[in-house]
């Protein structure tokens, strides 16, 4: 029986999650499988990978044969590293301390890298919210000194067209007083 490292979709439409799964060959992607080694969700900035090492490389051992993808997973966790340097403790290149001396090293430092990642995607995403609220806030000025604008605009064409009710010209007397050079009117005898 050939067993294979592979993917197995779950998920929903659009948003996939993936379990990392030890299978038969000749099974269904999602179907039938041996052992579930972990799980990888590509949704996130950097993507989550959470995967049981131990059962990984036991995998890979016994003969178990990744998929590109899985192979990639399995890379960037370390898994293939390890075994690369197990490969050659039991050859006699170098001790078991130095392969573990060795494979520490190179684990703090994608330690480093990943939170490195995480930072930055943070500080992106900081300085978009950032950038956004001055756009906004730039857009509401505009707005209201426009609609400032508008009411000004008005004020200033409404006394034009007509003048207010209760003042008079000035060249015309009030209607109730009769001009002073006049008679009065005699009254009905």
């Amino acid at each position: 029986m050939a067993v294979k490292i592979r993917l197995q979709r779950h998920g929903k439409k659009g948003k996939p999650f993936y379990w990392i799964v030890a299978a038969d060959a000749r099974s269904k992607r999602d179907g039938k499988y041996l052992e579930k080694i972990g799980t990888y969700d590509p949704n996130q900035k950097p993507a989550a990978i959470e995967l049981n090492f131990d059962s990984a490389l036991g995998w890979l051992d016994k003969g178990a044969q990744p998929t590109s993808t899985a192979k990639a997973i399995l890379s960037y966790t370390g898994v293939l590293l390890k075994r690369h340097l197990d490969g050659g403790v039991k050859k006699g290149a170098f001790t078991e301390a130095e392969a573990k001396k060795k494979f520490d090293a190179w684990m703090k430092d994608k330690s480093a890298k990943i939170e490195k990642k995480i930072q930055d995607a943070n500080a992106a995403l900081e300085s978009n919210k950032k950038e956004a609220r001055e756009r906004e806030e730039e857009y509401r000025k505009k707005k209201l000194e426009e609609a400032k604008a508008k009411e000004k605009a008005k004020a200033e064409e409404a006394p034009a067209e007509e003048a207010p009710a209760d003042e008079a010209p000035a060249d015309e007397a009030p209607a109730d007083e009769a001009p002073a050079d006049e008679a009065p009117a005699e009254e009905d005898k």
